[in-house]
């Protein structure tokens, strides 16, 4: 299992990137570098993950870095609201561990991180 050592966040151009924390056996865990939000949530949904366990932004030229994984995981109970479907299985773990017993925010707070969710 990784360590819980700092990231650092790289120099570069403006951008922000979304990175993907993935259990893949009991001892260890990998990290799967995306440049999409939007991407990212469908590979979450589609079960391209085998645990995810949390989601985190960064960007390249604000050096700043975020843990969005409770911000995913309501967007991904919303949809799944919006569109009438249970929680897809592989993603039950993941959404009920960062969001507070069922409840989650009405608005996405995601909005301002380049989200565009497509009906």
């Amino acid at each position: 299992m990784l360590g819980s050592s700092a990231v650092t966040v790289p120099y570069g151009a403006d951008e922000t990137l979304y990175l993907v924390v993935d259990r893949i056996s009991a001892a260890k865990e990998i990290r799967i570098e995306r440049i999409d939000l939007e991407a990212t949530i469908h590979d979450l949904i589609a079960g391209c993950f085998s645990e995810p366990l949390r989601v985190q932004a960064f960007n390249t030229l604000e050096h700043w870095m975020k843990d969005i994984s409770v911000d995913v995981a309501s967007e991904i109970q919303s949809r799944c609201d919006i569109d009438g479907v249970a929680l897809p299985e592989h993603l039950r773990d993941f959404v009920e561990s960062h969001l507070d017993c069922g409840h989650h925010p009405a608005v996405s707070r995601l909005a301002g991180l380049r989200l565009h969710h497509r009906v």
